[in-house]
Order: C-alpha cells, then sequence, then structure tokens
C-alpha cells in the first residue's frame, strides 16, 4: 500500500526522519494551527486510540487463515445448518472458522436437495446479503433473487436491520449493566483497523480513506457464571449510559480476569465493531489475539474468538412481514451462562431459530 506523506521530496525525507513517537507527537501538537478546511498532511492525521496489533497477533492469524482455507475448501453446507428458507432467501447458521465464500459455494447443493427431482425450474443465483469475519459464527442471509438481494442490501445499508451478536470476554468486569460507545473507525497508517475519537469523524487518514462513525450498544448478560441482565437494552432511551470517545481508554488493568458474557447491538456495520469496542472497554474477546484478547485461558488455547452473530431481525424483503432469525449458541455460551438466554427483542415478529 502507497502512502501520500506530503507533496513533495523534502517534507517526504524529514518526515520519515522522525522516531514513531515524535511524529505522534507532533501529529497531535498541530490541529488547533491548522485552518478547518485545509486538506489532511502527514503532520495533520487523525492519532488511533486503540493500541497496535500485538506481535503474537502476526503468527497466530497467519496460521489460522492457512486452518480456515483448509477447512473452507472441504466444508458443505448441510440441511442442520438451515434455520430458514423460502423463495426468496434463506437464512444458515455459519460455524466458526469457515469463510463466508465457501459457505455460499456449497448452498445449490443444500438447495438443491429442497427441489423437487421433476421439477424445471432452475437452482436460482444465490448472493450474500450480509457477511461474517471467517471466525464468527452465526446468522447470514443468502438471497435467491436479485431484487431480494439488492432489497436486503439497502435495508442493511439504511440501518433497518437489527442485528444482535454474544460475545465471551476476558477482561476486568464493567462497572456498568448496559453501555453505548460510540467512537471513530478506520485503518491506521499500517492497514489495521483501529477506533479514533467520535470528533475525528470524516477526517482524511493515511491512504485517502477517511474515519467513519462507529456505534455499538452492549448489555452484561453474566460475570464469572452469575447472571446480570434483567432485560434486553432499550434503545434510544434518555437514561442510556452513553461513551463518546475522545482520548484513549483510562481503564487500568489490576491483574484480576473475569469472565464477561455480553450481547452487542452494532448500530453501524463497521469491519471489526464489536471486537474493537470491546477491546476499548477493557473486556476484549477470549480468543482474539489481534484486538489483546487472551489466546490461552484457563489451561486450553482458544482457536477463534469467542463470537456470534445471535440473531437478525427485518421485514422480509417481499412480504413486508416482520422476521427475527436466531442462530444457536454456541456451547461456550452456553457454558459460561446458567440462565437461558432470552432472545433480545420482544414484538409481533416472527421468531424463527
Amino acid at each position: 500500500m502507497r502512502f501520500s506523506l506530503s507533496n513533495t521530496a523534502a517534507t517526504k525525507l524529514f518526515f520519515s526522519d522522525l522516531s514513531p513517537r515524535l511524529r505522534r507527537a507532533t501529529a497531535m501538537s498541530q490541529p488547533d494551527s491548522i485552518p478547518p478546511n485545509a486538506p489532511e498532511s502527514p503532520m495533520n492525521y487523525p492519532v488511533p486510540l486503540s493500541p497496535p496489533l500485538p506481535p503474537l497477533s502476526k503468527e497466530v492469524e497467519l496460521a489460522r487463515a492457512m486452518s480456515a482455507s483448509s477447512r473452507s475448501s472441504a466444508f458443505s453446507l448441510s440441511r442442520s445448518h438451515v434455520v430458514y428458507e423460502d423463495e426468496w432467501l434463506v437464512a444458515v447458521n455459519k460455524p466458526p472458522g469457515v469463510y463466508c465464500e465457501s459457505v455460499l459455494a456449497s448452498a445449490p447443493r443444500v438447495l438443491g436437495d429442497s427441489v423437487d427431482s421433476g421439477s424445471n425450474k432452475a437452482v436460482p443465483e444465490l448472493h450474500l446479503a450480509n457477511r461474517l469475519d471467517r471466525d464468527t459464527s452465526g446468522i447470514m442471509l443468502i438471497t435467491k433473487l436479485h431484487k431480494v438481494a439488492s432489497r436486503l442490501v439497502k435495508a442493511f445499508t439504511e440501518h433497518k436491520v437489527r442485528k444482535t451478536y454474544i460475545a465471551l470476554c476476558v477482561g476486568v468486569a464493567p462497572k456498568w449493566e448496559t453501555v453505548t460507545i460510540r467512537s471513530g473507525h478506520g485503518r491506521s497508517k499500517f492497514g489495521a483497523w483501529r477506533v479514533y475519537a467520535a470528533p475525528d469523524v470524516g477526517r482524511t487518514l493515511p491512504g485517502g480513506s477517511v474515519v467513519r462513525d462507529m456505534e455499538t450498544s452492549f448489555e452484561v448478560l453474566s460475570v464469572n457464571g452469575q447472571w446480570k441482565s434483567k432485560q434486553p437494552v432499550k434503545q434510544g432511551k434518555d437514561n442510556e449510559n452513553i461513551i463518546v470517545v475522545e482520548e484513549k481508554s483510562s481503564l487500568e488493568d489490576n491483574g484480576t480476569k473475569d469472565v464477561v458474557l455480553v450481547r452487542a447491538y452494532p448500530r453501524s456495520g463497521r469491519t471489526h465493531q464489536i471486537r474493537l469496542h470491546c477491546q476499548y472497554l477493557g473486556i476484549p474477546i477470549r480468543g482474539d489475539v489481534k484486538y489483546d484478547g487472551v489466546y490461552e485461558w484457563e489451561g486450553q488455547i482458544h482457536d477463534y474468538h469467542a463470537l456470534h452473530a445471535e440473531s437478525l431481525s427485518f421485514e422480509h424483503p417481499v412480504t413486508g412481514v416482520p422476521l427475527m432469525f436466531r442462530a444457536p449458541l454456541p456451547t461456550w455460551a452456553a457454558e459460561c451462562c446458567p440462565n437461558e438466554i432470552p432472545p433480545a427483542f420482544s414484538s409481533n415478529e416472527i421468531h424463527v431459530g
């Protein structure tokens, strides 16, 4: 990746000679003296507030990618993965360690099993309506028609699809039961996704991209196996506990490691959003070595991060009927929570799964 650091060779040479610490300090000292509408320069780029990737992550992520590649090539979607199917779309429960493209590629075989052998109806062209990270399990939507795909993509873009995730975190138990965190999101100089200050939204980053807004609500379900949550988060209320990120996290690591099960409600759809916000809140996801999650815990090495796409709630793109698809919880979620986890949303939606 090429970075445009300056318009002149002399400035490029000067800036490349600065140490990383001095470069950051210089960048932080400049904004007050630069006109509001001035283009970003190397001295003026927003400073990421989350830490860089730890050294361990490179080796672990490479091994995980190779393992996932092998697993994905052999993966075959079965009827047991299907949560819901009609003539327009399919909802499936993706396992961890498998790429979304492999799930899509094997879907025609499953759909073929459900088509009458005497029917002349061709297997439809399939599209992914949403994507999950390689190691994230849970609900994925596959559409069977172009027009249905475009409607669902539009619904996701306009935030008309409600999503919930379950995450198993290891860190200091939060003092809050529910919280909403608002921040910036973007790629740092070295290409890693990082948390940025909310006031930096819209500013240019190295490489030409811009900081985008990122918002997630969380509720604590259990801490060290003790049930905490009484009712799902009610979004948009005046008494919401809101954190607007403006500086690096001030949470101190006192050496205590609690097992915290949370439910996340992402209001935006940024890459690694929940993982980044969990890291910022001091409760990184177990196994998420990229964002400070423990790799080895209680004598066991964890090959995946413990993040599960629990549910999707939206109006059917053709019939308009309110639907909620809920994927079965993984074993790690059930093991750390003594009570059955209630659905996130209760309404007139038709619950499936």
